[in-house]
């Protein structure tokens, strides 16, 4: 028997008025899986995760995490879950120490300090403990997200933009850290980043987004063989800049 997946959307839809963000997303993650969910700014894909931790309500579908309805029942399965995304500011007065353990005591873990220690250790950061997170590089910022992210040891892990403003040294030992992660817990991920070279590294499975609706997917090297092109950056600019048929910029071009 195949296990059920971790995380699992089914006709996703969200409206903004006569706007749709997300049409007819359907996707699943399994334990130890990494699923890139990849589109150009405006492509729905901020929407999708903010339903996924069900931030937003959708418009019609499901999203299920552990078998949890993440709609109606989400706070059964926030505490085997976590996120990290350089959009969404930590407390700026605060340390990076209080920081990290205002979210470990928020996730009710028992030893709240030693976890800080740790991950501090783990993702060097112990030199800024005391440092309120508004004096901290964009760098800096970005690895002290993930350390919250990490905190709760999630089953479930929604990176956005993981190494974003990261030197390429570090994102290199930002991205094998994850892969140990993963390894060592089976977690799921769901990852959202405009670096092509980390998704071919770190995904199994790609689901390609424009205009809200999944436009293909399939494995890294696969989607780069099908489309004829040489790596994966290629194929994300060949879906970008494709028109799409009864678009304006399909009648232009036809003009």
């Amino acid at each position: 028997m195949t296990a059920a997946p971790v995380i699992e959307v089914a006709g996703l839809r969200k409206e903004f008025g006569a706007v749709t963000a997300v049409d007819s997303v359907s996707f699943e993650v399994g334990a130890g899986q990494t699923v890139a969910l990849l589109g150009g700014n405006g492509a729905g894909k901020t929407t999708t995760l903010s339903m996924l931790l069900g931030l937003l309500s959708p418009t019609e579908g499901s999203v299920t995490v552990f078998g949890v309805d993440m709609i109606t029942d989400r706070y059964r399965a926030l505490h085997r879950l976590n996120f990290t995304s350089p959009y969404v500011d930590l407390p700026q007065r605060l340390t990076v120490a209080e920081n990290l353990t205002v979210y470990a005591r928020l996730y009710g873990l028992p030893n709240a300090k030693d976890r800080v220690r740790e991950l501090a250790a783990d993702l060097d950061l112990t030199a800024f403990l005391k440092r309120p997170v508004r004096n901290l590089s964009a760098g800096q910022k970005t690895r002290v997200g993930l350390a919250k992210a990490l905190l709760n040891r999630p089953a479930a892990l929604l990176l956005d933009e993981p190494t974003a403003s990261l030197d390429p040294d570090t994102g290199d030992w930002v991205r094998s850290y994850l892969e140990r992660y993963q390894e060592e817990t089976g977690a799921a991920i769901l990852l959202a980043s405009h670096n092509m070279g980390e998704v071919e590294r770190l995904a199994d499975h790609v689901l390609m987004m424009k205009q809200g609706k999944i436009v293909d997917r399939d494995h890294p090297k696969a989607l780069v063989a099908r489309h004829g092109r040489a790596n994966l950056e290629e194929v994300f600019l060949a879906i970008a800049r494709r028109a799409e048929p009864g678009s304006e910029q399909e009648a232009d071009h036809a003009a």
